[in-house]
């Protein structure tokens, strides 16, 4: 029998109302003799609501796994296996492997029905992550592995999986220090290294580099809007995408305009974006890298003057909490204002927030506040988000996260 936690009225009413998270305020009882990252039963004064994992050590004390309040641990891994497959027949929907295109989410947690689960795809290679002391747990890696293996690889297609822990995360979560390693593999050898394909472009992974789980899959289809828009404005001289990564805005960009240069703070980053340009040999741009700060870049180019046709601005996630979304708004706007005012009529902004606690209606307000002050008048052209292989659930706005507004500045 599961431990019972008592939570306030309001946070039942959030459960009730489709939501998966309890936070360690919500609670009304002592915890103390709760298992780490086992299985609790939550429920008010009017009765349980349901079954979810605990974290001794997380603000968000229980990710809600089930309606059901008496679920064992049996039934829960039985679950898991579900989900894992329920949510690679959704992905085979929306985001179909294809020859230009295999890398994508195949596992999004809460978005899923499975919280503290994530795992992308790139090419034959699959990165897990197991992120709450709930999911870090070796029954739950095996049934999210033999999952996988079976829908992905049935008849013995080439597949390696890697778990990758996030150090940060697992940190927070008070769990043992990560360690990547392979989960499984039908090779020889398991490779950590591959080519995968974006709208037809090559990009290389590599499962032990990069920040994330190695690209940001989130993009894809944002990429190819924002290349199309560039394309359609005439404005195709020269390109400057702004944190640039590695390197995917720059270069389907690259495929539209005559020069384009990605800018980023991080050396490794760009030696990356370098490698992905080297695999793409069909792309006539002349593109370039430059090392810096955001800011202080273009600072550099509002004195000298430069212009832009069309300009990219993704920048890391200013605002990782409540707390931070007032500095993180200041930091919008000037990324935004500087942009504005090195556009050339009639070109082509494409700006970019992965800030969920800065929502879209706030972040158009920072980006309209920025064109005021920039003297420009700036058109929506279109509003986007993640690509469906990152669904957004209604109930829980935290999945609804990235933002991405394509916009003429005049």
């Amino acid at each position: 029998m599961t431990q019972t936690l008592h939570i306030s009225r309001r946070a039942a009413d959030r459960l009730r109302a489709g939501h998966l998270w309890v936070y360690r305020s919500d609670l009304e009882a002592d915890t103390s003799g709760a298992p780490a990252g086992g299985l609790v039963t939550v429920g008010d004064a009017r009765g349980p609501v349901g079954t979810g994992i605990y974290s001794s050590a997380s603000q968000i004390a229980v990710r809600l796994v089930s309606r059901n309040a008496a679920l064992t641990r049996e039934q829960y891994l039985v679950e898991v296996r579900e989900g894992v497959a329920a949510a690679l027949r959704l992905r085979a929907e929306l985001a179909p492997v294809s020859a230009s295109d295999n890398a994508h989410r195949l596992i999004f947690a809460e978005a899923d029905g499975l919280p503290g689960i994530v795992a992308d795809r790139y090419n034959d290679l699959v990165l897990l992550q197991l992120l709450a002391q709930g999911t870090a747990q070796d029954d739950v890696r095996e049934a999210v592995v033999s999952a996988l293996r079976n829908a992905l690889a049935p008849a013995g297609e080439p597949l390696t999986i890697w778990e990758r822990p996030d150090p940060r995360i697992r940190e927070l979560e008070e769990l043992a220090a990560p360690k990547r390693e392979c989960a499984f593999t039908n090779a020889k050898s398991a490779a950590a290294t591959t080519i995968f394909h974006l709208n037809g472009l090559r990009f290389g992974y590599d499962a032990g580099a990069g920040q994330k789980t190695g690209a940001f899959l989130d993009q894809r289809l944002n990429y190819a809007a924002a290349a199309r828009w560039v394309q359609a404005s005439g404005r195709t001289q020269r390109a400057l995408d702004v944190c640039t990564y590695h390197g995917g805005f720059a270069l389907h960009l690259a495929a539209v305009c005559a020069r384009v240069t990605g800018v980023d703070a991080s050396r490794t980053a760009l030696e990356a974006a370098d490698q992905n340009l080297l695999l793409n040999a069909q792309l006539a741009a002349d593109v370039d890298w430059i090392e810096a700060d955001a800011f202080e870049l273009l600072r550099a180019f509002d004195a000298q003057g430069e212009r832009f046709g069309a300009i990219v601005l993704d920048p890391p996630a200013f605002a990782k909490s409540k707390r931070a979304a007032e500095g993180a708004a200041r930091g919008y706007k000037e990324l935004n204002l500087r942009a504005m005012r090195k556009i050339e009529p009639g070109g082509t902004l494409v700006t970019c927030s992965c800030s969920h606690h800065v929502s879209l209606e706030e972040f158009t307000q920072i980006v309209a506040a920025a064109a005021s002050d920039a003297g420009r008048r700036v058109q929506l052209l279109e509003t986007r988000a993640a690509a469906p292989d990152h669904p957004e659930v209604l109930t829980l706005p935290e999945t609804r996260y990235l933002k991405c507004l394509i916009c003429r500045v005049d």
